[in-house]
């Protein structure tokens, strides 16, 4: 053989074992470099040293993504450490890597539920329904439709979830809700009172619950719970206390009524609606004089307002006498020149009469 070609040959021979053990040991060298910062973030887990160990697992992922046991730590270390997106991110692949467990699912649902993730808490709560049955899903379903203003859904659900839970309060709440967002008062007011029932500590609940009776015209609860809510810690703003004012008038109580939006004129004086307010409480009592008192000072801050102006001639007219029925009806007279829409009162007034 030609020493020439016979050496060739040896340097290509040598050439390819080269070649295929360079080509093997970074492969090797990956694997061994993931189970080293996999052990080494163990390690400084098992210390307390939970933010050490994260960097750690992420290392190691950098070498074998699709490692379990590293996806696994992963995210419990972004949970742990409240790094909640990335942690949902980590159980979504777990579960789509075949660890599909129930508390693998459960993560899912609960962060998905808590990032506000709707679509995925809806998904992953039915697959989680579906392979271990006695999982309790329904409150994540039925608060995920009431958020998205999927009523009925979100009525059907929390009606399971209600069986699943009876304690916890929210569920009929929701429920409630559900109803009043959908303006069936009557369907919602059993579901307040049982979710105050079971949480009595909820002065909101209770402060709805009186709204929603003022809107079903029942005064006499509206006025309970408004006073009920506030004594139970319910912040005592202006709004509050506007319509804990409202509601002592409608049951008939001028004087707390009046007093209470008083005292709110004295932040806001010319605030219209309540001028208004206690201006027809005085005239539907009959107290003519202190009604022109506050139409007047309507007058003062808008005096093309013709609906007060009529109001002031009608209150003349209510307080008997020539001279003030000669008065107020000039004032109605110039009121509904101003507004010819008020014409149809004053129509009213005399079909009455007749």
């Amino acid at each position: 053989m030609n020493r020439y070609v016979f050496t060739a040959a040896i340097i290509f021979i040598l050439s390819a074992q080269t070649n295929a053990q360079t080509s093997i040991t970074p492969l090797t060298g990956l694997v061994d470099s993931a189970d080293y910062f996999l052990q080494k973030g163990l390690a400084e887990k098992e210390k307390g040293r939970r933010l050490e160990s994260l960097k750690n697992f992420e290392k190691a992922a950098d070498y074998d993504t699709e490692n379990k046991a590293i996806t696994s730590e992963l995210a419990s270390a972004y949970h742990d450490l409240r790094k909640y997106n990335q942690a949902r991110m980590m159980y979504i692949k777990l579960v789509d890597m075949g660890e599909a467990t129930p508390a693998n699912l459960k993560m899912v649902v609960q962060l998905s539920f808590q990032l506000k993730q709707h679509d995925d808490v809806l998904v992953y709560a039915r697959r989680l329904k579906k392979s271990y049955p006695a999982e309790k899903v329904s409150y994540y379903m039925g608060k995920v439709n009431y958020d998205t203003d999927n009523y009925g859904e979100a009525i059907k659900y929390l009606g399971e979830a209600a069986k699943e839970d009876p304690t916890n309060a929210e569920v009929p709440y929701l429920i409630a809700r559900s109803y009043a967002d959908m303006m069936n008062y009557k369907q919602a007011i059993p579901y307040f009172k049982k979710a105050i029932e079971l949480d009595p500590s909820q002065n909101y609940w209770i402060y709805e619950l009186g709204l929603i009776c003022y809107a079903m015209h029942d005064d006499q609860n509206a006025l309970k719970y408004i006073i009920e809510a506030g004594d139970k810690g319910y912040k005592k703003t202006s709004d509050y206390m506007e319509n804990l004012g409202i509601a002592y008038l409608n049951v008939g109580n001028l004087d707390e009524g009046v007093g209470i939006l008083k005292e709110i004129l004295v932040k806001r004086p010319s605030d219209m609606n309540i001028l208004n307010m206690v201006a027809e409480a005085y005239y539907y009592k009959r107290k003519y004089k202190e009604a022109i008192e506050y139409w007047d000072k309507v007058l003062e801050y808008d005096n093309e307002n013709a609906s007060s102006l009529y109001m002031i001639g009608m209150s003349y007219q209510k307080m008997g006498g020539g001279e003030n029925k000669q008065k107020g009806i000039q004032l109605c007279d110039k009121a509904i020149e101003m507004d010819p829409s008020l014409a149809v009162y004053k129509q009213k007034k005399m079909m009455a009469g007749l």
